[in-house]
């Protein structure tokens, strides 16, 4: 059974950084992507980042391009978000996503999903 599991969020000042991560288990060797999707309260989850497997490719969202950085590390089946320069606007529960097709930044591909971790931003 797959799992997903991140780690890394906390409360940090505007301005500020974090190093999101999710580890992997299972059997994961068919994913074709893997990325990072946040929700914020009252808002739809929307996908931040995700990177390609075997290209290795990222895709951001507008709204973090620059500031964020995804990294896949294949030897132990994890992921990273790299995030600088937070805003209050990155405040949200971060979720870790795998996908069989697609760019990992559409929740329609997304075929698992771990249980998120809070990145909270105060200005």
């Amino acid at each position: 059974q797959v799992q997903l599991v991140e780690s890394g969020g906390g409360s940090v000042q505007a301005g500020g950084s974090l190093r999101l991560s999710c580890a992997t288990s299972g059997f994961t060797g068919s994913f074709y992507c893997m990325g990072w999707f946040r929700q914020a309260p009252g808002k739809e989850r929307e996908g931040v980042a995700g990177i390609e497997i075997d290209g290795n490719t990222a895709a951001y969202a507008d709204s973090v391009k620059g500031r964020f950085t995804i990294s896949q590390d294949n030897a132990n089946n994890a992921m990273s978000l790299q995030m600088y320069g937070l805003k209050p606007e990155d405040s949200a529960v971060y979720y870790c996503a795998a996908a069989y097709r697609g760019t990992c930044l559409q929740r329609s591909s997304v075929a698992y999903w771990g249980k998120g971790t809070l990145v909270s931003i105060s200005s």
